[in-house]
């Protein structure tokens, strides 16, 4: 199986017309359909069903080309990035982080970096879910993380980066806005949106507030979704400060608790290039500086 095949068969996915797909990728019918036969005889099934007024999808068909087409994003996507690889770097350090908001300062970071390592790319990795499992499998080569997460984990250094603490987001015209540290009481007879895979700290107070029996909540998915329901009225929520976007969308208010989040890069023991060590450092010192940016 080839890139070709692979656009050919994906194009006449959508057309379902050998005429208009061949047209649509520059090549004679012929050579379209000898092509889509050629993979079919690879894969070893009909992926298409053809007739005198086009072609159909199979079964076996609709779902080989659905996984075809996420493949052939992939498949760009690793062209795309060596191909920026090739004409500039000659090394790549990747860093994993759940949401972009996480490390507020990770482009000033890059720029800062770039100055003295033009030739080594620094390389984003967005994994809200999965970003602990492709750190471990050598996928990525720094890890932001809680530090709670990082115990046990064998051959790895961590570095503490900053402290974050809870804040209380609200709208912007929301009485609670006007304050400048919100305490429980606050909070009795407000909807509070809980859940969306909570860290340990924040889960605790969550639980302690609803305990009071003076608060209503309901659960939220995640926190785009709890962004997006406390932007529709429907509530309020906590949230580690670290997720704050800082764009003015919405009010963050200190809450008033003992818990908080101690936030780490990870990087493997065996790592020892000097342009990984000089970017943890250049990070490090970022959040050292920034002693009144609210975290």
């Amino acid at each position: 199986m080839n890139t070709k095949q692979i656009d050919y068969c994906i194009e006449l996915a959508h057309t379902l017309n050998f005429s208009r797909a061949s047209e649509n990728m520059f090549v004679s019918q012929p050579t379209l359909t000898y092509q889509i036969k050629l993979l079919e005889d690879e894969v070893g099934f009909a992926i298409f069903e053809r007739s005198g007024k086009g072609a159909s999808l199979t079964p076996a068909g609709a779902q080989f080309v659905s996984f075809l087409t996420g493949m052939r994003e992939d498949l760009k996507r690793a062209i795309e990035q060596g191909q920026n690889f090739s004409a500039k770097y000659r090394d790549t350090i990747s860093i994993s982080l759940m949401v972009w908001q996480a490390l507020y300062f990770l482009p000033e970071a890059m720029r800062i970096f770039a100055e003295t390592y033009p030739d080594i790319q620094i390389l984003p990795m967005f994994q809200y879910e999965n970003g602990m499992e492709s750190f471990l499998r050598n996928k990525a080569d720094i890890l932001f993380a809680l530090k709670e997460q990082t115990k046990q984990i064998p051959s790895i250094h961590v570095h503490d980066l900053f402290e974050s603490r809870i804040y209380l987001i609200t709208q912007r015209d929301d009485p609670l806005a006007a304050k400048n540290l919100i305490t429980e009481s606050d909070l009795y007879g407000r909807t509070l949106m809980v859940g969306g895979g909570s860290p340990a700290a924040l889960k605790a107070v969550q639980h302690r507030l609803i305990s009071s029996g003076k608060i209503d909540y309901f659960n939220s998915a995640d926190h785009d979704t709890t962004r997006t329901n406390v932007a529709a009225g429907k509530g309020i929520c906590l949230a580690p400060g670290f997720l704050n976007d800082h764009s003015g969308q919405f009010a963050w208010l200190p809450f008033d608790c003992k818990e908080s989040f101690s936030c780490v890069l990870c990087v493997h023991k065996n790592d020892n290039r000097p342009g990984t060590a000089a970017f943890i450092s250049i990070l490090k010192k970022l959040y050292q500086d920034a002693v009144a940016f609210p975290l």
